[in-house]
């Protein structure tokens, strides 16, 4: 007996055949990689399974009016699936919260495009990027993105806080702070706080920094 897991996976793999071609021929012509374009899709429709995919032909989750009597949405409604999948390509190209993403990423670098989507605000989710790219992963779309022999992917970036206000464990001292309220804030004392600073009085200079 197979597992909900594997029927799932099969399900994925049999809506990848199916419109692979399409997002290859939507890469060529866009230079936005085949591989974004199938996992987005993936992602927003359920591999085809959701009803927006089903009633309506959405597989990107674009909402606007439909005409569609069978289900009540909010999601807009295509003739076919391979409509769909050209809007999504037209709605990047025309936003200017999505355009500039052809100009700075090519059809290689899914990575980028993930993040850069997510940017943009075309999902509320602050995981969706990161959703998109093991979607990818999984399935290894990439394979669908024409890459040369001799590609090597970017290295993946490692984001760090800088140090403003406040990181991670230092304060910068502000003009009007004071050592109580600095302590208050961070959920700690004013002797810890002179302690661990080497402080011998409460006195703070704006800029001075310490360590929480």
């Amino acid at each position: 007996m197979l597992s909900i897991f594997t029927v799932q996976a099969q399900s994925t793999s049999e809506y990848i055949t199916e419109h692979a071609e399409q997002a290859q021929e939507l890469m060529r012509e866009h230079k936005i990689p085949a591989s974004i374009i199938l996992a987005v899709a993936i992602h927003e429709s359920a591999a085809g399974q959701s009803k927006i995919a089903r009633y309506l032909n959405n597989h990107f989750g674009i909402k606007g009016p439909n005409t569609n009597t069978e289900i009540s949405s909010s999601y807009r409604d295509y003739p076919t699936s391979e409509d769909s999948y050209i809007h999504f390509i037209d709605l990047l190209e025309s936003r200017t919260a999505f355009s500039p993403l052809f100009e700075k990423y090519d059809q290689y670098d899914y990575r980028s495009w993930a993040r850069g989507i997510q940017r943009g605000g075309y999902a509320r989710s602050r995981t969706w990027a990161t959703q998109v790219v093991n979607i990818i992963k999984r399935y290894e779309l990439f394979q669908y993105d024409e890459r040369p022999e001799d590609y090597v992917e970017p290295p993946v970036p490692v984001y760090t806080h800088k140090s403003t206000r406040r990181s991670g464990r230092y304060y910068t001292v502000r003009s009007g702070d004071n050592l109580g309220a600095i302590a208050k804030r961070n959920h700690t004392t004013i002797k810890t706080l002179m302690t661990k600073n080497g402080l011998k009085n409460s006195r703070l200079k704006p800029g001075q920094k310490l360590k929480l």
